[in-house]
């Protein structure tokens, strides 16, 4: 079968990243790239997610698969993947957007493979608890730990989430019961893995929150994040403390967390704890967080397309055998991955 990929918001940094990967890894694809400035010539495509007058394309090109790498506010995509029977995978949307658009598929007739992959670095982390716990029913608890650094070479849609949501409470869960919060408080000390050593972290909401504990039925899950700067996770903290995200304008909170660095790692650690104790995943991006959810994204999409899936609805682990996951993401160059025993 002769696959055309459409990556739409294929222009950003992680959409180049992707098609970069998914084509070296499968020269025989043909990788069309989307955008609003797009010429319909070649396998540039003028594509606007605000427009679905734009989407005509899609079909002309016989595409059969899209990958969503732009926020879609409105689901439009979505909606146009389920009606023309077309596979998705999105890996853009923050919490409240991923609860709408799945609420949107489960209420469809869906005859395509629809896939949400919205979590921390391209929806793995699920996966990841996974390989730790080989049972979630098991699973009592699990902590993400985050490490973001300010000189890694983030994409616009990054400083564009936080700036929006920073002043948003969110939940995390306790005792299977929704916990209102809000990011950068409630410190913890994390030792994080690969000489970064013993960092505060604080509240930080991603869609693992909602998908551990609401698809997986783990009854305590929590999330913190911490930069590379002890200096501005302190300053953030304080901001949320003091409530000055709330006064400040959009523009003014984008300025806070758009700087963009040459590259930096990006590290995440998870913890599991059931019936047999505590255990730890530790995984290092050397090439940073775009690398890291674009490999994410081809994983998936390999998955989908070389191995038989039926139609439905999927959050990106419930593709992957856990140990298959674990060992493509080790065999990536640019990917560390330690598991203590």
């Amino acid at each position: 079968m002769e696959y055309n990929i459409l990556i739409i918001g294929g222009n950003g940094l992680v959409g180049k990243t992707i098609a970069r990967i998914l084509q070296t890894r499968n020269p025989h694809f043909n990788i069309f790239v989307g955008g609003r400035k797009g010429e319909n010539v070649n396998k540039s495509l003028k594509i606007d997610v605000t427009d679905p007058s734009t989407f005509q394309v899609i079909n002309d090109k016989k595409i059969n698969f899209i990958i969503l790498s732009v926020n879609d506010k409105s689901d439009q995509v979505l909606r146009f993947a389920i009606a023309n029977q077309i596979d998705y995978l999105d890996i853009t949307k923050p919490t409240p957007d991923l609860v709408k658009a799945y609420d949107i598929a489960r209420r469809s007739d869906i005859k395509s493979r629809i896939v949400f992959s919205s979590g921390w670095m391209g929806g793995i982390v699920p996966g990841l608890v996974n390989v730790l716990s080989k049972d979630t029913n098991d699973t009592e608890v699990v902590k993400l730990f985050v490490y973001y650094s300010v000189k890694d070479l983030a994409g616009e849609s990054s400083a564009h989430f936080m700036a929006e949501n920073v002043a948003v409470p969110f939940h995390d869960y306790k005792n299977d019961q929704p916990n209102l919060i809000r990011h950068f408080l409630n410190t913890e000390t994390y030792d994080f893995s690969f000489g970064i050593g013993k960092r505060n972290a604080y509240n930080f909401d991603v869609p693992d929150l909602y998908i551990l504990n609401k698809v997986e039925r783990i009854p305590n899950v929590s999330v913190k994040m911490t930069y590379n700067s002890k200096f501005i996770t302190w300053l953030l903290g304080s901001f949320q403390y003091l409530k000055i995200f709330n006064i400040l304008s959009l523009k003014e909170r984008k300025m806070i967390f758009g700087s963009s660095g040459n590259g930096d790692q990006a590290v995440f650690e998870v913890v599991v704890q059931d019936k047999n104790g505590d255990k730890k995943l530790s995984l290092q991006s050397t090439k940073g967080q775009a690398e890291l959810t674009a490999l994410s994204a081809v994983l998936h999409t390999e998955e989908l397309l070389r191995n038989p899936h039926e139609s439905n609805i999927y959050f990106s682990h419930q593709l992957h055998e856990p140990l298959s996951l674990l060992a493509q993401l080790n065999a990536y160059e640019t990917i560390n991955i330690n598991i203590p025993q």
